[in-house]
């Protein structure tokens, strides 16, 4: 057989062989390899879902944005810029229950300015600085439809827990003004408070839970308190003093005691809440009147005899809190070179006395200008007291300072020509108040 015929008779045989050989590499390389480049695919799906997921912000967990936002400083423009931040944002610092907790969480309330009742009628005047200086046009009068011009017979009888009391010259009604939220409330005075009588009165929060912070009282209930004496000639007479419950609308019975003496220019003096009662100096400063908020009971005990000095001058003593809640007078002396702070000791048998606790000199007071530490004569000291943070106002002239009684520290807060009728006013600044309003946050941010 010749070689070209061996050769056609192999390649039938060989030929398909090595096709057969190719296509079975083929066939190796497509179950080989392309199996392993699809589940390197489906492995790399499948490492993509399982992957976490990239960290969200802390601040998007609604929790962790309260306890931050908590934590801002309790001035007027901190909450105002945080709910310009973006809706959530301003969602949580109106949430009435994130105002509860910033409230218990820096328990004290910033002092926002004063309300002085003179004679361009009760102007607000602020006493921080920008941006946390609140305009006066925020608290005018007129907003509540109030006429405050001058001459017009209103006149502020107290402002506390961020509410005024206020009575027009005619004595037949009291208003009730929440400054902050607008709230306004009308209330008919009792007749025996009408006439010819003197008569002063307190508005206080009657919030009565066991972890309500004072200082965003505006939605809590309240009460009014009046305190009335006869304008007699001689003889012994009786004071009488009547609450008002918001709770239920109505005035309580006359609550009466004998008195010697007069009450004090209306609305001239606020009275001092102490512990659950309110007390107020009466006639040439001889005598204190003590309301009993829990039992309704009405009393009258003498002051410290050293207020007799100062009988001249009406407004150098204030009824304070010291030590241990006791209650305690701070009178300025001595031709107003010094305080002395006289503390009323009860013993077990209900017996009472009074006691100097402390003298301060005006000259260890840091911050009063040495050219006004009291050297110059016709200086006008008179002292005022700020419950919620046991400091004293003290106006020296026309200015203003609050003094810390612990550290002795002062600071200078504005100066005023109403020395007289001057109510200091505290209270948590909350946007969603404003907002309800209707007020413009960035007239708060922007404010100079």
């Amino acid at each position: 057989m010749s070689t070209a015929e061996d050769a056609g008779r192999r390649s039938p045989r060989l030929h398909p062989q090595t096709h057969a050989s190719e296509e079975g590499d083929g066939m190796e390389r497509s179950a080989c390899l392309c199996p392993q480049a699809h589940a390197s695919e489906e492995a790399a799906r499948v490492t993509r879902r399982s992957s976490p997921a990239a960290p969200s912000s802390p601040l998007e967990n609604d929790d962790l944005l309260w306890e931050v936002l908590l934590r801002l400083p309790p001035q007027p423009s901190s909450l105002p810029r945080a709910s310009a931040v973006c809706k959530r944002w301003q969602c949580a610092v109106t949430d009435p229950r994130f105002h509860r907790r910033f409230c218990a969480h820096h328990r004290r309330p910033p002092l926002l300015g004063f309300f002085e009742d003179g004679a361009d009628g009760i102007v607000f005047k602020s006493v921080m600085d920008p941006p946390n200086r609140i305009p006066p046009q925020r608290f005018d009068m007129r907003l509540h439809g109030i006429d405050n011009a001058r001459g017009t017979g209103v006149q502020l009888l107290g402002c506390r827990h961020g509410r005024l009391l206020i009575m027009p010259w005619q004595q037949a009604e009291l208003i009730v003004i929440a400054p902050i939220t607008g709230e306004k409330l009308h209330l008919t005075v009792p007749s025996k408070f009408k006439g010819d009588c003197y008569f002063d009165g307190a508005v206080l929060c009657a919030a009565t839970d066991h972890d309500h912070v004072h200082g965003s009282c505006h939605s809590s209930p309240f009460k009014v308190v009046l305190l009335s004496t006869s304008r007699y000639r001689s003889g012994p007479q009786l004071a009488f003093a009547c609450v008002y419950s918001s709770e239920t609308s109505t005035w309580s019975d006359l609550i009466t005691t004998p008195t010697p003496c007069q009450l004090r220019n209306i609305g001239s003096y606020d009275g001092s809440l102490i512990g659950n009662a309110l007390y107020w100096l009466c006639g040439r400063g001889d005598y204190i009147f003590e309301f009993d908020l829990d039992g309704h009971n009405l009393a009258l005990f003498r002051a410290p005899p050293i207020i007799n000095h100062v009988r001249h001058t009406y407004d150098s003593r204030e009824i304070i809190q010291v030590r241990d809640g006791a209650v305690g007078l701070a009178i300025l002396t001595h031709y107003y070179h010094n305080i002395e702070m006289w503390r009323r000791n009860v013993n077990c048998q209900g017996v009472t006395k009074w006691v100097l606790w402390k003298t301060i000199e005006m000259n260890s007071i840091h911050g009063i200008p040495p050219e006004i530490e009291g050297e110059r004569s016709g200086l006008i000291f008179r002292p005022r007291y700020a419950e919620d943070t046991d400091d004293i106002f003290i106006y020296v002239g026309c200015s203003v300072y609050m003094v810390q009684l612990k550290s002795m520290q002062s600071k200078k807060l504005c100066e005023t020509t109403h020395l007289h009728c001057h109510h200091s006013f505290t209270s948590f600044y909350m946007p969603g108040a404003a907002i309800a309003r209707g007020c413009d946050q960035s007239e708060m941010q922007h404010e100079t």
